[in-house]
C-alpha cells in the first residue's frame, strides 16, 4: 500500500498536525485510538478506493506536536475541529475509533457533521462494568485485550513488538494520562449534549469488545437521536483491524444513506 496514500503535515497556532491522506471524493477523517495511529490500515484503503481518507495523528499522539496545555478528550476536539477546517471539505464524515470515538462524540457536540461513525467508542460511563483501565496493565496486555483473542493479536503484532512500536504505545499513553485521568475514558457531561445532535451517526462495535463494553453502543444509540448500532459479531475491540472490509462496507453505505455521495 506504499503509493495509497501521503504524507503531509498541517501548521494550527497550536503547532504542526501529522496526517496520511488518500483517494479523492468526499472526505473521511479517520482519528485513531488511544495507543497512536499504527499507519495506513486496510479499511483506510477499502475507503480510499470512492473517498478522500485523512488519517491524522491527533496533537500530541504520533507525529503531531503535543499541547503541552490540554487536559481532557473536550480539548483534543476543539484541536480536531480546527483540523476538519484546515482541510476545506465540502462534505465530511468524522470517523473515531477508542479515545478517537470519544474526541469525535466530544466534536458532534460542537459543529455540523455531514456523517458520524464511533467505532468501540469511549466517552460515556457503561452503565454495567468498566472501560479497560489501559494505565493498571501493561502496553502488551492492553492492545492484546483489542483483539478477539490471542492470535489475532499475534498475527497482527507478532509474538514480540518491534522498538518503534513499543516507544509508539509508551509516548501515546502518557497523553492518554493527561487527557483522560479522573474520570477515565468517559464524560459525564457528553451524553446530556449527545441529544440535541442531528447528525446521522452510526455505532460499530465487535461483540467480544473486552475494552469498551458493548453495552455502550446501545449507550450511544440512546443518546444520538439520529443513531444506528451495528454489532459485528465474533469481533473484538480492534473491529475495524480485525474486519475491515466489513467495517469499511458499513462506513461507506453510511456515508451513502447521509447523503454524502459513493
Amino acid at each position: 500500500m506504499s503509493d495509497a496514500y501521503q504524507e503531509r503535515e498541517i501548521q494550527l497556532a497550536t503547532g504542526k498536525v501529522h496526517l496520511l491522506e488518500g483517494g479523492a471524493g468526499d472526505a473521511i477523517v479517520f482519528l485513531h485510538h488511544s495507543w497512536g495511529s499504527p499507519g495506513w490500515l486496510p479499511v483506510h484503503d477499502s475507503l480510499a478506493a470512492n473517498h478522500r481518507v485523512v488519517v491524522p495523528d491527533l496533537p500530541g499522539w504520533g507525529g503531531s506536536e503535543r499541547p503541552a496545555w490540554a487536559r481532557e478528550p473536550r480539548d483534543l476536539a476543539i484541536l480536531s475541529g480546527r483540523i476538519l477546517d484546515a482541510l476545506d471539505a465540502e462534505s465530511l464524515t468524522l470517523v473515531g475509533a477508542g479515545f478517537g470515538g470519544f474526541v469525535a462524540a466530544e466534536l458532534a457536540t460542537m459543529r455540523s457533521l455531514d456523517a458520524l461513525v464511533l467505532i468501540g467508542a469511549a466517552g460515556l460511563q457503561p452503565a454495567r462494568g468498566e472501560i479497560l483501565d489501559q494505565m493498571l496493565v501493561s502496553h502488551r496486555a492492553y492492545i492484546e485485550a483489542g483483539f478477539r483473542d490471542r492470535d489475532a493479536y499475534a498475527a497482527w503484532v507478532g509474538e514480540e513488538p518491534a522498538d518503534d512500536v513499543r516507544q509508539l504505545w509508551d509516548f501515546s499513553r502518557e497523553m492518554t494520562a493527561r487527557v483522560c485521568w479522573k474520570p477515565y475514558m468517559f464524560n459525564r457531561r457528553l451524553a446530556p449534549l449527545l441529544g440535541d445532535v442531528p447528525t446521522p451517526a452510526l455505532a460499530v462495535w465487535g461483540s467480544e469488545d473486552r475494552v469498551v463494553p458493548p453495552e455502550c453502543a446501545t449507550q450511544y444509540g440512546e443518546a444520538l437521536p439520529n443513531c444506528t448500532v451495528e454489532i459485528v459479531e465474533g469481533a473484538g475491540h480492534l473491529v475495524e483491524i480485525e474486519e475491515a472490509e466489513r467495517v469499511a462496507a458499513l462506513i461507506a453505505a453510511h456515508v451513502r444513506n447521509s447523503g454524502n455521495g459513493g
